[in-house]
């Protein structure tokens, strides 16, 4: 990969800790609306389960949950979209050693971008928490680009924003389909990052390396 130009990352669950900052929010939403209950502890763990790792609508979520928790005064569905947008990005969390890479990143001298699917307000809300903004060239939310991931227009429109080749990026992911399979059929090296998302075996493409924590991407570099 000696032509590498740029480097761009996914964010949830790649250099945001999605699973600790959903389940912080969601025992700051179950000490909330449920302080009637002695334990909230299966609660939360059925929060989490329907959620489905972030890929669930959170319309749909909360509408379920509406039907489904023991309320004792039963909000309405907008109340609960208000409260998630307001509170789940203030529970944001960065994945271990994220500043560290983007730092070492940035130090190699490699452009940077972020490519990430959701709301405006949310991921950029999150990105903001976190304080990793500058951190990046180019910072493309599907919202903003009226497409998302898997598409390879958003991936195009991020390149093309870089003013390199895809084949001079490398795109860090969680999602096989939606990160790896996406870059990789564009020609970009893909690094695959093991999370919650198993690999799906059917999948066509192979991720050029594998990793576990983002602190291994240092020993990676040195083969860049």
């Amino acid at each position: 990969m000696s032509n590498l130009q740029a480097i761009l990352f996914d964010l949830d669950n790649t250099l945001l800790d999605r699973t600790q900052t959903f389940q912080a929010f969601t025992d700051l939403f179950a000490s909330t609306y449920f302080a009637h209950l002695s334990s909230t502890t299966e609660l939360c763990e059925l929060i989490i389960e329907r959620d489905q790792d972030g890929y669930k609508d959170k319309h749909q979520l909360f509408n379920e949950l509406l039907e489904e928790l023991p309320w004792r005064e039963r909000p309405t569905a907008s109340e609960l979209m208000d409260f998630y947008m307001a509170e789940y990005v203030n529970n944001a969390v960065l994945m271990e050693q994220a500043k560290e890479t983007l730092a070492l990143v940035r130090e190699a001298g490699y452009l940077t971008g972020l490519i990430t699917n959701g709301r405006n307000e949310v991921q950029y809300g999150k990105i903001d928490r976190l304080g990793i903004r500058d951190a990046f060239d180019v910072i493309l939310v599907s919202e903003e680009a009226g497409i998302k991931k898997p598409d390879p227009a958003i991936f195009k429109m991020a390149v093309e924003r870089l003013g390199v080749d895809t084949q001079a990026c490398l795109f860090i992911g969680d999602h096989p389909i939606n990160d790896i399979e996406a870059a990789a059929k564009l020609g970009m090296k893909t690094i695959w990052i093991q999370v919650n998302q198993p690999w799906q075996e059917e999948l066509a493409t192979t991720p050029t390396h594998s990793i576990k924590h983002l602190g291994e991407l240092r020993d990676l570099f040195s083969t860049l």
